[in-house]
């Protein structure tokens, strides 16, 4: 608390991470960057399988790079040490395994109040940028007690060898869908939809190629009405009429917005829960930004992400009248580290 910092970051995933290497490179000196994690870019070490493709264009979306950071496709493994690095070199002060409990504005020392469980923090400016992964959707009906460790909102504890429904038409739900598939699992993707309509193509080339050579089944424009306990196994019925068996159902069904956290500490949102916020990406609190799938739904794209970081380190630095302190810190850091590859 001796420490005002310039801005403070709650958030430590593409959003978190490219505003606080934007300011650093713009010349702001006190940057915090704080997750609930116990380090930064935890969706992506928690729901990518190794070895998982990383798209700059994600989804179908082309999307320049408006910012400082050179950031292009990779992997998990080249993502998460491109973001180590780059984090190491701007020495940014960070705070894992802290859970922002609240955010006041104090007036009097024109700051804000970061409160967590163990610690204050104080900071000028503020960017939420938490995302909605964190927080999968669930569905409507109720899954019964019994059969929760059946049911999975991810790839975890998925073996070999069962029968399987993934729940979604998302990327995330075919990228599930082929990659179960290819491990020797007998799957089902369900979507209540007739046609995939936010697939990228790559994505749907697969699927459909899986389809075709059987390694897994398509079963469209089908709903589910409920879930059961069928003798320890997860009875799924579906709008159709039928019902059938499986070892495990895994929900892709989306993300939401953490709602209480923002009407918490002020934001005001729409009638869906988002975050309404200004063309400079400030919300309705002077000094508190929102950046992310959290405001933009963005689906998922890091290099949007990305930008919307540089856009609101160009917005503080024009609301503190501070001259832009522009370096080439990121550019001379490639150049210094010729062995690192992205």
């Amino acid at each position: 608390m001796n420490i005002i910092y310039d801005i403070a970051i709650i958030g430590g995933g593409p959003g978190g991470i490219g505003t606080a290497i934007e300011a650093a490179v713009h010349g702001v000196e006190n940057i915090l960057l704080i997750d609930k994690a116990d380090n930064h870019s935890s969706t992506i070490r928690k729901f990518y399988k190794d070895n998982k493709r990383v798209d700059k264009d994600w989804k179908g979306q082309t999307i320049d790079i408006e910012g400082n950071i050179p950031f292009m496709d990779g992997t998990k493994e080249t993502t998460l040490d491109f973001f180590d690095q780059l984090l190491d070199e701007e020495k940014i002060d960070t705070a894992f395994n802290t859970e922002v409990e609240n955010i006041i504005k104090n007036e009097k020392e024109d700051c804000f109040l970061i409160s967590t469980a163990t610690q204050g923090f104080k900071a000028k400016a503020v960017v939420i940028t938490i995302g909605k992964m964190g927080k999968p959707n669930k569905p409507s009906y109720k899954i019964p007690p019994s059969i929760k460790s059946y049911v999975n909102f991810n790839l975890d504890n998925c073996s070999e060898g069962e029968k399987i429904l993934v729940v979604g038409g998302g990327n995330s739900a075919a990228e599930y869908a082929y990659e179960l598939a290819d491990e020797n699992n007998i799957v089902t993707l369900v979507y209540r939809k007739s046609d995939f309509t936010r697939l990228n193509p790559e994505n749907e080339d697969i699927l459909y190629q899986h389809n075709g050579q059987e390694k897994l089944r398509l079963r469209m424009n089908t709903d589910i009405e409920s879930v059961e306990n069928e003798h320890g196994k997860v009875k799924v019925n579906f709008d159709d009429g039928y019902y059938t068996i499986y070892d495990r159902v895994i929900y892709a069904i989306g993300g939401t917005a953490p709602i209480d956290f923002l009407k918490k500490v002020g934001i005001k949102t729409d009638e869906k829960g988002n975050p309404l916020y200004d063309e400079h990406y400030k919300t309705n609190i002077d000094g508190m930004y929102v950046a992310g799938d959290i405001a933009f739904n963005t689906g998922g794209s890091i290099a949007a992400a990305l930008n919307h970081g540089y856009h609101i380190v160009n917005s503080y630095m024009k609301r503190s009248g501070k001259i832009y302190a522009y370096t080439d810190k990121v550019e001379e850091f490639f150049k210094n580290n010729q062995n690192f590859r992205h």
